[in-house]
């Protein structure tokens, strides 16, 4: 954490509110394009859908709220699909803007480690967007900086806070993922490295914490004036305030006329939406009703933080009953399906008795050799199908829900609960954001807590659990 200490001192807290004057009178619809449920961990009073009709989106453009989410959770798709959906997407959003007379900012959120279908999705989103009666776009922001996870980049370098140590992302185990692997932790060689060389390194713009210390307004905003062709914009920021003082910047560019989309994790969507902070939430605040049901905790992430956290849980002294899913069961026949009923059955058993229930998947999925990326990724949606189905087909209602992991949280909120429309009603943790079920839901009114599997300390998915018993 030196090379956090040794950074240019901070401006002052008047920054925010030149910040809330400039957006005053912007008029901007934020669009919030989510690869999976966790990037409403920063948000609060904010609504995400998890359909993109044309029929959600017109009503999301009419909704007062500046800002809305879609949860895609493209990172569980094939790059087909997926460039499938975002083609939908932007065209329905054109279609929506021009229906209501409203521009709008779009902000393509995913994973702070790197991960995701990049530069498919925001290359998609691009092409679709530019026409011959829409304005191409001049630069695409990246801005991966997520403090609440500990993702910070400074000279370009991202880096993931590893215990008390900033590890470069390119040494870490996210750089390793069979699906969605990088090399790079320079994000200009990063650009270079997933674009396949069509946009070079030495072309992108990047904006020094340097200037964003020392407010360089002036500086920052010639050279977002000056992207163009879609050129990339390496945002370095420690800081929320580096963020403000960016986004400042940012929307005086957009004002004098240009263009740009923004690949980033759940820290910019709050500033550029002016989200204020509240407490943390307390049992007090999620769980409203007086039923004596047991909760589940549903935990299908296989990162080594999510293992020590489960590790963690199972030495601590709460009264649970930890329920395991034999992952290997996808290689036999009709082994999903078992695996889910027996699991079921005693779920639903012990809830009754009022006793939390915590599944969790096997730790090892042995994969054969030479399996190819797309079955890797098939496989685990599988996997996270089969967790969803015991949600899906649980007769009793648990006094509440955490789903731990991306692809298992996303299946669990849309497929399991049939969410349609949810409230983030904020954070029980830092990063960890809870969602408060719309009545169209299985499980109407229920606090349901989206847990990311890179997010929290050894013990925090044990004082969550704590704290809801």
């Amino acid at each position: 954490m030196e090379k956090l200490a040794k950074l240019p001192p901070l401006p002052a807290d008047n920054i925010y509110l030149e910040l809330e004057e400039e957006l005053k009178d912007f008029n901007h619809k934020i669009v919030v394009l989510d690869d999976d449920p966790t990037g409403v961990q920063t948000v609060n009073g904010i609504f995400v859908y998890t359909d993109w009709t044309y029929e959600t989106i017109l009503k999301a453009f009419q909704e007062p709220e500046p800002m809305f989410f879609i949860m895609t959770n493209s990172r569980s798709f094939n790059s087909g699909y997926t460039r499938e959906v975002h083609t939908e997407i932007a065209r329905r959003l054109k279609l929506a803007a021009k229906k209501t007379n409203k521009k709008f900012v779009l902000i393509s959120r995913s994973d702070s480690t790197l991960r995701g279908h990049y530069p498919l999705e925001t290359e998609t989103l691009r092409q679709e967007l530019s026409s011959d009666d829409d304005p191409t776009f001049d630069g695409e922001v990246l801005c991966p900086f997520f403090p609440e996870g500990g993702r910070f980049t400074l000279s370009n370098i991202h880096y993931i806070k590893e215990g008390t140590h900033l590890t470069p992302a390119g040494e870490t185990e996210f750089s390793k993922d069979q699906t969605f692997g990088y090399h790079s932790s320079n994000l200009t060689d990063y650009v270079e490295e997933k674009t396949k060389g069509v946009y070079k390194k030495e072309d992108c713009i990047c904006i020094s914490i340097e200037d964003l210390r020392s407010c360089s307004l002036s500086k920052i905003y010639n050279q977002l004036m000056q992207a163009e062709g879609f050129q990339k914009i390496i945002v370095n920021a420690a800081d929320y305030k580096d963020i403000c003082i960016f986004c400042l910047a940012w929307i005086k560019a957009m004002r004098a006329g240009k263009h740009y989309i923004s690949r980033s994790a759940a820290a910019l969507p709050k500033i550029i939406g002016n989200i204020k902070d509240i407490p943390l939430l307390e049992k007090m605040d999620m769980i409203l009703s007086e039923q004596k049901n047991g909760g589940l905790v549903i935990i299908g992430s296989h990162v080594n933080k999510t293992t020590i956290q489960l590790n963690h849980l199972k030495e601590s002294c709460a009264n649970l009953i930890f329920l395991e899913f034999h992952v290997n069961a996808y290689f036999t026949p009709d082994g999903l399906a078992f695996e889910t009923n027996t699991i079921l059955e005693k779920t639903e058993a012990k809830l009754l008795e009022g006793k939390t229930v915590v599944i969790y998947t096997s730790r090892d999925l042995l994969i054969p050799k030479g399996a190819s990326k797309e079955k890797i990724l098939a496989t685990s949606v599988a996997i996270s199908g089969a967790l969803t189905n015991i949600v899906r087909s649980l007769k009793v209602t648990p006094r509440f829900l955490i789903a731990k992991g991306g692809i298992t949280s996303s299946d669990v909120g849309t497929k399991g609960l049939s969410v349609k429309k949810a409230l983030v009603i904020g954070q029980v943790k830092k990063g960890i954001p809870v969602w408060l079920t719309g009545k169209e839901s299985k499980f109407p009114g229920m606090p349901y807590i989206i847990f990311p599997g890179n997010v929290g300390e050894p013990d925090t998915l044990c004082e969550i659990v704590d704290e809801l018993m």
